[in-house]
């Protein structure tokens, strides 16, 4: 069975990877996001690794950039998120930052998978940090 997000109490260490419980950390964006927006795009895309682990599709929606916004996100039936690598966060301008990272997941009781990506964050003039879209490597 796939956790959900009421399977998470706010107190346990939070899925993105940070010494943090829920709540003090990506907990903050996704439950509050209409309040506390992620500062920047590291943090906006640990939030989004977080969200997927919780299968929060509003938050994700919500933080994806309006130019590639899915109509609706479904989340792969029995997948297991077990880890997040940050390798690399770059700011390339003011409105514009790039992450590397590093997830990995099992569906069942498969292999792990490993999705390695370089994502591209926008901050549109409401300050607010937005997922574009990513590179994935092989």
């Amino acid at each position: 069975m796939t956790a959900r997000h009421d399977d998470h109490p706010a107190t346990a260490p939070c899925p993105c990877g940070r010494a943090l419980a829920y709540a003090a950390c990506c907990g903050r964006y996704i439950d509050h996001w209409a309040d506390t927006p992620a500062p920047d795009a590291e943090s906006l895309m640990r939030s989004r690794y977080t969200a997927f682990v919780r299968e929060q599709a509003e938050y994700l929606l919500a933080t994806w950039h309006a130019s590639r916004r899915p109509a609706q996100l479904d989340f792969e039936p029995g997948v297991r998120w077990l880890g997040l690598q940050v390798r690399a966060y770059h700011v390339s301008a003011p409105q514009r930052a790039e992450v590397e990272f590093v997830a990995r997941s099992r569906t069942g009781g498969g292999p792990a998978h490993r999705l390695h990506e370089r994502s591209r964050f926008v901050r549109e003039d409401d300050g607010r940090w937005y997922y574009v879209d990513g590179e994935i490597f092989g």
